[in-house]
């Protein structure tokens, strides 16, 4: 293979905010750097096309720059970020672990899981994978030398806008499990801001803003280009088109109950901040969690595996919550100058604009979200 290949595409990860730190060191961070490796072991490589995402640059409101991370950077500013001592902390921690005898599989993974999100917030970035993800862009940006480099980052990625066929998903992503609970008339509210501006990008679009990005970069010696793949800047996508294009696809495509009948759903509420949705939850889940606490004490625990059942889900919820609020009340824009250049590029060349589609400008979100997304993750949800 090294006589042979001459472009490696890494797009390989974890993508779970909160993944098990060992694991998503290894796949994310170390991961990148074992593939760098494969490839400067190629004799004719011409390129590394290596996948990251928008949201290294963590919560920091404003417009997010095509700019490289470097080696030892971190979001905050706090100093001594090292990939080689975050490997020794995990090493230590497993085996601290490991020799605890009490110690489950289950405990040492909420444990790991536990300290990803502790070294991610020391330096700044809101969880595990975005950490991980920043770590693997620094390593390979280090030690690439003058092999022609090129990182994608795109934002939220959601079905196909065309290819293979409109719709098409592969998994459901925590926006489409709430928009399918909504529709199963389990979901009553959102927690968001309305007129919040959320950047996502069909798959599709990202496929081929890595075919582009591949032909106008091959053999460019000791090159380093970074692409933001989204929408924030080019055609803003605000998060009350979720709300009314769901409304409107549930009521004229209802899903079907247990009994047959269709379910009804209704205008959903939305919290638009923490406050309210702590006010929320406090009302919904709390007061009756403390009316069963109260009650299993006086009826010697009768309703016990009720009380369980509801704070398990109430403990879900809020460690949900935590993991996305980031996201969900984000005031970042990610600029796609470099992105537009390419697209220009690819329009110069005539025909090819229209075979490697990349421009979010061409889509009508009420049309794609109500008409293509939401049908193509119901018809997966349902395979």
């Amino acid at each position: 293979m090294w006589r042979d290949v001459d472009i490696v595409v890494n797009a390989a990860a974890t993508t779970n905010f909160d993944e098990s730190y060992d694991l998503a060191l290894n796949l994310n961070t170390f991961g990148a750097k074992n593939v760098l490796k494969f490839a400067q072991k190629c004799v004719n490589i011409k390129l590394l096309l290596h996948i990251s995402t928008a949201y290294v640059s963590g919560e920091k409101p404003g417009l997010m720059l095509e700019t490289p991370y470097y080696l030892g950077e971190s979001l905050n500013g706090t100093p001594g970020l090292d990939i080689d001592v975050e490997r020794k902390i995990v090493e230590d921690k497993l085996k601290e672990l490991k020799s605890d005898h009490n110690s489950s599989h289950k405990s040492i993974k909420i444990a790991m899981k536990d300290l990803g999100m502790q070294r991610a917030h020391h330096y700044g970035w809101p969880n595990t994978y975005v950490f991980t993800k920043a770590l693997g862009e620094m390593i390979i940006g280090h030690l690439k030398g003058d092999m022609p480099l090129v990182i994608i980052r795109p934002t939220i990625v959601t079905s196909t806008f065309k290819e293979p066929f409109p719709g098409w998903v592969e998994g459901i992503r925590t926006i489409d499990s709430l928009a399918l609970s909504y529709g199963k008339g389990r979901l009553t509210c959102f927690l968001g801001n309305p007129e919040g501006i959320y950047d996502v990008v069909p798959a599709d679009m990202v496929v081929n803003a890595m075919i582009a990005a591949i032909a106008a970069h091959a053999n460019l010696a000791c090159s380093e280009t970074i692409y933001h793949v989204g929408s924030s800047v080019s055609n803003p996508f605000k998060f009350s088109t979720i709300q009314r294009c769901g409304y409107r696809y549930f009521t004229n495509y209802p899903c079907i109950g247990k009994n047959g009948k269709p379910i009804i759903v209704g205008e959903v509420t939305v919290l638009n901040s923490m406050t309210s949705f702590h006010r929320y939850i406090a009302l919904r889940y709390l007061l009756p969690l403390m009316v069963l606490q109260f009650v299993n004490f006086i009826l010697c625990r009768a309703f016990e595996d009720t009380y369980k059942n509801l704070k398990y889900k109430i403990d879900f919820v809020l460690r949900l919550v935590d993991l996305y609020k980031p996201y969900l009340f984000t005031k970042s824009f990610y600029d796609d100058m470099n992105t537009e250049m390419l697209r220009r590029v690819v329009r110069e060349s005539g025909d090819e604009e229209n075979i490697f589609y990349f421009d979010p400008r061409i889509i009508d979100w009420n049309e794609y979200f109500e008409h293509i997304h939401l049908p193509g993750v119901r018809e997966r949800e349902f395979k």
